[in-house]
C-alpha cells in the first residue's frame, strides 16, 4: 500500500510541476506581449513627434520652397495613418526620412545653424525626434524577438499557450539621421 502510495503522490508532484511551468509560462508571454503593445504605442507616438516636427520645419519658412513642400508632403502622409502597422507605414515612413535626407542635408543644417535661435531650435527638435524614433524603433524590434523566442518552444506551441494571437514582426524602415542633424 505505501509503494502505491508513494507512487501517486510522486505522479503528483509532476503534475503539479508540469501545470506550474506551464502557467509561468503563460504568465510569462503575456507579459511580453503586454510588453509588446506598449514597444508599439511608444514607437507611434515617437513617430508621430517626428513627422510634427517636419513638419514645423517645413512650416517655418527657413527652408526654400520646393524642400519645405517636399517635406510637409511627406510629414503629412506620416501623420494621416497613426497607429496603421505594416507594410504602407513602413513605406510613408522611409518616404519621410527620405525627405529628410532631402531637405536636412550638411550645408541646411549650417544655414539654420546661423539662422539663429530660431533655426537651432527646429534642428534640436527634429534631431531629438529622429533619436526617438530610432530607439523606440529598437526596443519594440528587441520585444518582437523575445516574443518569437519564447513562442518557438515546442512547449508554447504544443499546449497553444498563444492561444490566435498573430505572430508579431518587427517594423522595418530607413530611421538613419539627417546628415545636416548628424551632432
Amino acid at each position: 500500500m505505501s509503494d502505491v502510495l508513494s507512487w501517486v503522490f510522486a505522479v503528483l508532484f509532476v503534475l503539479v510541476v508540469i501545470a506550474w511551468y506551464l502557467t509561468y509560462t503563460a504568465a510569462r508571454l503575456d507579459r511580453l506581449h503586454v510588453r509588446l503593445t506598449g514597444t508599439l504605442a511608444a514607437l507611434d507616438a515617437q513617430l508621430v513627434r517626428r513627422a510634427e516636427a517636419s513638419l514645423e520645419l517645413a512650416h517655418s519658412g527657413l527652408l526654400d520652397g520646393a524642400t519645405s513642400l517636399i517635406l510637409a508632403t511627406a510629414a503629412a502622409e506620416s501623420l494621416e495613418n497613426p497607429g496603421e502597422h505594416g507594410e504602407i507605414r513602413e513605406a510613408v515612413e522611409n518616404d519621410l526620412t527620405e525627405a529628410l535626407h532631402v531637405s536636412v542635408t550638411e550645408e541646411v543644417g549650417e544655414t539654420l545653424h546661423e539662422d539663429g535661435p530660431l533655426g537651432v531650435d527646429h534642428l534640436a527638435r527634429l534631431r531629438s525626434a529622429c533619436m526617438r524614433v530610432q530607439l523606440a524603433r529598437r526596443f519594440h524590434n528587441d520585444a518582437v524577438t523575445d516574443v518569437r523566442r519564447v513562442r518557438r518552444k515546442w512547449v508554447v506551441r504544443l499546449f497553444r499557450l498563444a492561444g490566435h494571437t498573430p505572430m508579431p514582426r518587427t517594423v522595418e524602415f530607413d530611421d538613419e539621421m539627417p546628415p545636416g542633424l548628424v551632432a
